[in-house]
């Protein structure tokens, strides 16, 4: 892989400064070991008009089979072989960015000890890529590039010269100039749109990843105009990380936008003093509510019906004392998600014999979930139309019948507290419905008479004397003189639904 960065100068502001910056002295070649190579700077030319710096890696194919998994893709012999033989020695890529930020840390984060004031200074630049891969081709090169204030040259490379008819191959040819950026600036942007434009990377991205995009992209990502597929293509289309970085860069946005910092819009209280404590998210006062009424109902094998990303499978998990969970919802992501929160595949067997994870709707019965202690319908209700809600009342307190129901949704009457919900919208674009106390109330006790428990309301958040609480629960119980008749009209129910779906 070849890149070489160009500068220009005059007497008072001579081109070497390059060196300086760079940190690497114009009259030496030097050489730096890296994981997969070796990467070489030298300067092809170095003088006060005109300076050229090269960067040049040797990449080691077989060391980067030994680093990654080792094998062929389902163990074929020509994917093993692909890994040989393959783009990675010549084409610019995830390798090359690795080793920009290696070789040139200090110049991208900024920092000359020798001339502080250099890094700071916008200079003349001309960086050429002789082959980068560019999934998109080259007007994706423009689109990723020229908004950043490059001019952009970008010529696609024939599959071959001698067949012209063949057409042009996925490689192009890469020329960028400016006159307005810093050498830190181009060389942020390199380390993100390299890969960006492969559309790959060489190694596994973690959550660290988030972290390097947001310090590679600060000043530039957050305006981007290609800024979703930057950054789903930087973080490997990994959905979770994607969302994460869309949010921050949100925030750094918005911060911007306000002239304030970022922490100030992400917190969104005034800290008086550095010792005054925030304040408990109402997600975690939910989940406090919902483990305190566990407890006190002496649970111990629990339900989690509509468990989305797994939050309080987690928080259950945490406690001994709930010897059996199972998470439930409709969504395979939102399962896998919660998988990963878990770390279910790393789990000790004592602790994966407690918990388990299943992919169901609560609009029909379920034989799966009989027999539990408790079961926890945490911000679900209002997900579903009304008209569906008589087939989860039934699935749940009419088919599976826990002893204990514990439902928690949304206090409508609390949203005017809300300073950033706009009047007459509801907190979550999925939201169906939300419900007043008195209606919330009415439809517990109706469920409640229904099907045999016995009813109560707890408030979950700050309880406003006007308004109510932000988060209404209602916690069921089943009643230890169930009507003979309502035990009689359910098991007739569930009869005739298990006839149904035979005969279906």
């Amino acid at each position: 892989m070849f890149l070489t960065i160009t500068t220009t100068g005059t007497p008072e502001r001579p081109a070497t400064d390059l060196g300086y910056l760079l940190h690497k002295h114009p009259e030496k070649a030097q050489a730096f070991s890296t994981s997969y190579g070796r990467a070489h700077v030298l300067y092809p030319e170095a003088d006060d008009q005109r300076c050229t710096a090269a960067l040049l890696l040797e990449v080691d194919t077989v060391a980067l089979v030994r680093r990654g998994k080792g094998k062929g893709r389902g163990g074929a012999p020509d994917a093993a072989l692909a890994q040989y033989v393959n783009d990675r020695p010549y084409a610019a890529s995830s390798l090359l960015a690795v080793a920009l930020s290696a070789v040139f840390s200090s110049a991208m984060r900024g920092v000359c000890a020798a001339r502080p004031e250099l890094p700071a200074q916008a200079r003349p630049l001309r960086i050429e890529v002789p082959a980068l891969p560019a999934r998109g081709g080259p007007a994706l090169v423009r689109r990723l590039f020229e908004p950043l204030g490059w001019t952009v040259t970008v010529e696609p490379v024939a599959l071959d010269a001698e067949f012209p008819e063949w057409g042009d191959s996925r490689y192009v040819r890469l020329e960028l100039e400016s006159a307005e950026l810093t050498l830190a600036e181009a060389l942020r942007h390199l380390y993100v749109l390299l890969p960006v434009l492969d559309d790959a990377k060489h190694y596994w991205v973690a959550p660290d990843e988030v972290d390097k995009l947001l310090r590679a992209g600060e000043g530039w990502l957050p305006a981007h105009p290609e800024q979703k597929l930057i950054t789903s293509r930087y973080l490997s289309r990994r959905w979770s990380l994607t969302r994460e970085a869309m949010e921050r860069l949100e925030l750094v946005r918005l911060a911007e936008t306000d002239d304030s910092e970022v922490e100030d819009i992400d917190n969104a209280v005034e800290a008086d003093t550095e010792t005054e404590e925030k304040p408990t998210p109402l997600a975690v006062q939910r989940r406090e509510a919902i483990l305190d009424a566990l407890r006190a109902a002496g649970a111990a094998r629990v339900l989690d019906l509509g468990c989305g990303q797994g939050q309080l499978v987690q928080a259950l998990l945490k406690d001994p004392r709930f010897t059996e969970i199972v998470g439930v919802d409709v969504s395979v992501r939102a399962l896998t998600i919660a998988s990963r929160r878990l770390k279910l595949d790393r789990m000790g067997e004592r602790m994966a014999s407690r918990v388990q994870l299943l992919q169901g709707s609560l609009a029909y019965t379920d034989k799966r979930l009989k027999g539990y202690d408790a079961a926890v319908l945490s911000e679900v209700v209002e997900h579903l139309d009304l008209p569906r809600l008589p087939a989860l009342e039934y699935a749940v307190f009419g088919a599976a019948r826990p002893r204990t129901v514990l439902v928690t949704t949304p206090n409508v009457e609390y949203n005017v507290r809300w300073e950033s919900l706009p009047a007459g919208h509801v907190r979550h674009g999925d939201h169906r419905f939300e419900w007043t106390r008195e209606e919330f109330r009415a439809w517990a006790n109706s469920v409640a008479e229904r099907h045999g428990y016995e009813v109560e309301f707890r408030p979950v958040g700050p309880d406003d004397p006007e308004v109510g609480p932000p988060t209404q629960m209602a916690v069921f119980e089943l009643s230890t003189a169930t009507p003979s008749t309502t035990v009689r009209n359910e098991n007739r129910n569930e009869n005739r639904n298990e006839k149904e779906a035979k005969a279906a």
